[in-house]
């Protein structure tokens, strides 16, 4: 089962100084059609301005990994972590007990970012914070693990879920597959241009929803940048 879901197609707010879209149920917009899928709960499409961004607000018992597409997105919490994740890199919060964060975006241009929330296997444990580059050539041609929570996922950020957060980049005409475990819930989002999945066009930031499909065959249509969620139900 595949189901395009059009970038056109999904809820959000435009507050000036953050634009956002939502692919799931999110603050003021509410689908009941679109709760989660699998463990996935959140896909927020952030589009934030220059020197502006979320003041201090809590989390616990959510998994939050960010994607920066472009620009920079600057971290600080009160566990003290602090730091700058920019374009290619990933960021992830184990929520756990409880965290106050807050997320700047301190660049002089615009930064947008992915943020993808993850429901973790058991509630509660001790916040975390990391981040990691990622470099996109090491993304050219193949699927590369950013984050897991999958035992053998070692150069991957860790979360506390059964679930693999996926990058990859193709150029124009190139194809890349990945193969699902059984009874596992998979959630694509081309950052940049579009492809074709198992003959299905999706296009920039359109979301395709996949369940109870062996293996996925993208083949880029333009030069393209694609994140793949990984869940199980």
């Amino acid at each position: 089962m595949i189901e395009r879901r059009p970038f056109s197609s999904l809820g959000g707010a435009n507050h000036g100084w953050l634009d956002a879209r939502h692919h799931f149920s999110f603050a003021s917009y509410h689908d009941a059609q679109r709760m989660g899928w699998g463990a996935l709960r959140v896909w927020n499409d952030d589009t934030i301005a220059s020197n502006t961004g979320f003041p201090p607000h809590p989390h616990a018992d959510m998994e939050i990994i960010t994607y920066v597409r472009d620009g920079a997105i600057t971290h600080q919490d009160n566990l003290g972590n602090h730091g700058r994740t920019e374009a290619g890199d990933v960021q992830v919060m184990s929520a756990g007990s409880g965290i106050q964060h807050a997320e700047y975006n301190r660049e002089p241009g615009t930064t947008r970012i992915f943020q993808i929330w993850i429901i973790p296997d058991s509630r509660g444990g001790k916040p975390t914070w990391g981040a990691k580059p990622f470099p996109k050539g090491e993304r050219a041609g193949r699927f590369v693990t950013l984050a897991s929570g999958k035992a053998g996922d070692d150069d991957a950020l860790p979360i506390r879920a059964d679930a693999r957060v996926l990058g990859l980049t193709l150029a124009a005409g190139q194809s890349a597959d990945y193969t699902f475990e059984a009874n596992r819930y998979g959630y694509l989002v081309p950052a940049k241009g579009a492809v074709e999945v198992n003959g299905q066009r999706v296009d920039t930031r359109d979301g395709l929803a996949i369940r109870n499909e062996a293996a996925l065959r993208v083949v880029a249509l333009e030069d393209a940048e694609v994140v793949l969620v990984d869940t199980a139900p």
